[in-house]
């Protein structure tokens, strides 16, 4: 166990509180002093206290000597207890009532009433419960804004119960306004009841209407690796029985985290001090720090309450720093589904972006067990949504892989249009046939059980193809140098912005058709407008499509060598955009000079 830093003192003052596993009382727990400092820390003295003597609880107070200075001796008072059956029962007790959770209160945020119509474009609420804070959706004011979200905060013992809540308008990237903050005590609410707030805001400024449903909650424990829950049948009944009793919670995860090894050296000396922090949701546990080593053994099992099987389970490594943020050495990300009970995994740590490997392995051991009754009918409710995480920022190297991830779609969807105009083009005589047949039965006895039977076909078809083949995804990127980085992002940023001029022309255009910016060209739709009509009142559709394919099909077998051509395309492709329409010069506003006059005007 490492304490914390005091600075500036040569009397300190900790007062913390630790508790240490033992098997045998044949040991001596050594207390050494340091001098924290910015290259290595300075030894000052230490000390050893022999474990025979934790029967009671004893103030022992040791002296030792100090090399460096001219002072022969200063006192340490610590306060020890032992108990080795609690020991052997409970291990780290301290950490385990600061992490785990006894309850979860779940909030819906409903609406806001009469609030002030300012100017301000966007409005969204913060709710604060200790250190767990959500940030909810931002949408357009209105005097009664609708939001209709819903998270839950979890329950800590002997921490803060006061829930904080602000409403707050959003002007621009910077600019907000508070309309009011409020706090509710949670304490006194009854267990699996609704209870419904509406709090004023400031004076004038309207109103904030939530709910609150406080549930207990079971089943989040560490701990040591010689007795996990899951392991005793009985248990693993009682777990997963009381866990179904809650319509949210759909099954049991059960993580041992073992050991890591090859980890980044993170302090000056060469080590780290690794700890793990496993998150599941926005459900929170880590591990003990281990000290001045690259390949620590953790030997913990932690259990979550799953709520959702489609969840990912991330374990972080950090190097403990003492009173600074801790440093990043490693991630995993795991989903639930693709879990196989029973096997250990030595997981290669990952970047925090989880884009390239990092150094160090993980060895850890799952096991899930889920209703998978629960389980299918929690996919198709609201995703729970993650606390409030930090403003999005701009990567080019983000930008890269999602414009190529719309490339790889694109061509997809081209891929498609591709063979389909082939079995127009005729290329494949036997394809073509084939696909005429099929496209004429399927219009002409055509019923809506049809559309989900052709997406079962394809899943089956995919399902097939990934069988045979087995195709494998290869994520990682090769190395790129400068220059062609440089060449990389001109491109990116020309794709993207061909395609924004892309959508908006064809948004504008499909506008202008219809707000008479081209008369011509308004009456001409019209005109077709009203045609459509006509024919698809007195004509059923399911001719018109018939027609329609049977024209698209021989057309190349009537003229073989017609142009392919799509025709509302074709007619938007006339339609002006509002930029051109701006370039282009109206002859209204033009000067006319009679050529007449001019000739007569000259000598």
């Amino acid at each position: 166990y490492k304490s914390k830093v005091v600075y500036k003192n040569l009397n300190p003052v900790w007062n913390e509180t630790f508790s240490f596993p033992i098997r045998n009382l044949d040991q001596k727990l050594f207390i050494k002093v340091y001098d924290r400092d910015l290259t290595t820390d300075d030894f000052m003295g230490s000390c050893g206290v022999d474990l025979k003597c934790l029967t009671t609880a004893i103030i022992i107070s040791r002296n030792f000597a100090i090399s460096k200075f001219s002072i022969s001796h200063c006192n340490i008072f610590i306060d020890l207890q032992g108990s080795t059956t609690e020991h052997n029962k409970r291990l780290t007790e301290s950490m385990k009532k600061s992490q785990l959770w006894t309850g979860v209160y779940t909030i819906t945020l409903v609406e806001g009433r009469d609030l002030p119509l300012d100017g301000q474009a966007d409005v969204f609420v913060r709710f604060k419960l200790g250190d767990q804070k959500y940030k909810s959706k931002s949408q357009v004011k209105k005097v009664n804004t609708q939001w209709r979200e819903r998270f839950d905060f979890n329950q800590f013992p002997d921490t803060s119960t006061i829930l904080e809540i602000e409403v707050v308008g959003k002007g621009g990237r910077r600019y907000e306004d508070c309309y009011g903050q409020c706090e509710i005590d949670l304490s006194g609410l009854a267990l699996n009841e609704s209870t419904l707030f509406t709090h004023e805001l400031d004076p004038g400024r309207g109103r904030v209407v939530f709910l609150v449903t406080p549930t207990p909650c079971t089943g989040a424990s560490i701990t040591d690796l010689v007795a996990p829950p899951l392991e005793e049948p009985h248990e693993r009944d009682n777990i997963f029985r009381n866990s179904l009793k809650d319509l949210r919670d759909v099954g049991f995860l059960q993580v041992k985290v073992i050991k890591a090894t090859d980890l980044m050296a993170a302090d000056l000396n060469g080590k780290s001090d690794p700890f793990c922090v496993l998150e599941l949701g926005n459900n929170r546990l880590q591990t003990h720090t281990i000290y001045k080593t690259l390949n620590p053994e953790w030997n913990k099992v932690f259990t979550f309450p799953v709520k959702d099987i489609h969840e990912v389970l991330e374990v972080t490594v950090f190097d403990e720093d003492g009173d600074k943020a801790p440093d990043f050495l490693g991630k995993v990300a795991l989903p639930l589904l693709s879990i196989r009970n029973g096997q250990q995994v030595a997981c290669p740590l990952r970047k925090e972006n989880l884009g390239g490997l990092s150094k160090g392995t993980i060895v850890l051991e799952l096991e899930v067990i889920f209703n998978s009754i629960k389980a299918s009918i929690r996919t198709f409710t609201p995703r729970e949504q993650k606390f409030m995480e930090d403003n999005a920022k701009f990567s080019k190297k983000v930008l890269g892989r999602n414009v190529l991830r719309v490339r790889n779609l694109y061509r997809a969807v081209c891929h498609a249009n591709q063979f389909i105009k082939s079995c127009f083009q005729w290329e494949s005589v036997q394809r073509s046939i084939i696909s005429f047949l099929v496209f004429v039965l399927t219009v002409w006895y055509w019923d809506f059980y049809m559309m989900p039977m052709f997406m079962v076909l394809l899943i089956v078809w995919n399902y097939l193809q990934i069988a045979s083949e087995r195709v494998t995804r290869d994520l990682e990127s090769e190395r790129k140098g400068l220059m062609e980085k440089i060449h990389m992002v001109q491109e990116i940023v020309i794709t993207v912005q061909n395609l924004l001029e892309e959508i908006a022309c064809c948004g504008e255009r499909i506008k202008n058709t219809f707000n008479w910016s081209v008369p011509f060209l308004s009456n001409l739709a019209f005109l077709v407008l009203i045609m459509a009509t006509v024919i698809t009142y007195f004509i059923p559709v399911r001719y018109i499509i018939l027609l329609w394919g049977i024209h698209k099909f021989t057309k190349k077998l009537r003229n073989p060598y017609a142009i392919e051509n799509n025709e509302v395309m074709d007619f938007l492709s006339r339609v002006p955009s509002d930029v051109q329409m701006a370039q282009y010069t109206e002859l209204s506003n033009c000067s006319f000079h009679s050529p007449y006059r001019r000739r007569k005007a000259s000598p």
